[in-house]
């Protein structure tokens, strides 16, 4: 990460606390007034550090569609015996009912952007539904089978669920599948 810009404002009000936020492409840290320059440059140091590292857990999964047929080669061999191997594996922007989707005729699977700010585990979930798909096309006993074999599973059906109620959206839905159609 290259060295941000960094401004120190001293304030004769502020006692005790320190705070730092980002303000365009800079770092501001609020420190007290009465800091000496040793106590100051190491109340910066831990602040720009924390400010950093907040931006890099809020920061989008920057995995490209190579990163996302990789994933899920190593899903497929370690959870489905390497049997789903998807033709195509990519992001898309127009999904807001669907988390992923997946076209069995052609072997392509979609994933929705609002994954990439998600825990890993939960991208993974959706990966493995989506290939399972591509054995199984209907969410039938046999479909949730393969499922089952990923084992964050229920946790990441909760959590995207949790996530949908929180968002005030509609939660996926669990539609009749069409042999060729897309699933979900």
């Amino acid at each position: 990460m290259p060295t941000p810009r960094v401004e120190v404002r001293r304030s004769e009000r502020r006692r005790r606390t320190v705070t730092a936020y980002r303000e365009g492409e800079t770092i501001v840290v609020l420190v007290p007034d009465n800091l000496s320059v040793t106590e100051e440059r190491a109340w910066v140091s831990k602040m720009v550090a924390r400010v950093q590292r907040k931006e890099l857990r809020a920061a989008p999964r920057r995995w490209d569609d190579e990163d996302l047929r990789r994933r899920a080669q190593e899903l497929s061999d370690e959870y489905l015996g390497g049997l789903a191997v998807p033709e195509s594996i990519r992001w898309v922007g127009n999904q807001r009912a669907r988390w992923g989707s997946c076209t069995p005729k052609d072997r392509s699977i979609r994933l929705s952007e609002r994954l990439q700010r998600m825990p890993e585990w939960v991208i993974d979930y959706v990966i493995v539904h989506e290939l399972a798909h591509l054995i199984e096309p209907h969410h039938d006993e046999r479909f949730w089978g393969w499922v089952a074999h990923y084992p964050a599973a229920e946790k990441a059906k909760g959590y995207l669920a949790g996530w949908s109620d929180a968002a005030r959206i509609d939660r996926p839905p669990s539609e009749r599948i069409v042999p060729g159609e897309d699933v979900d």
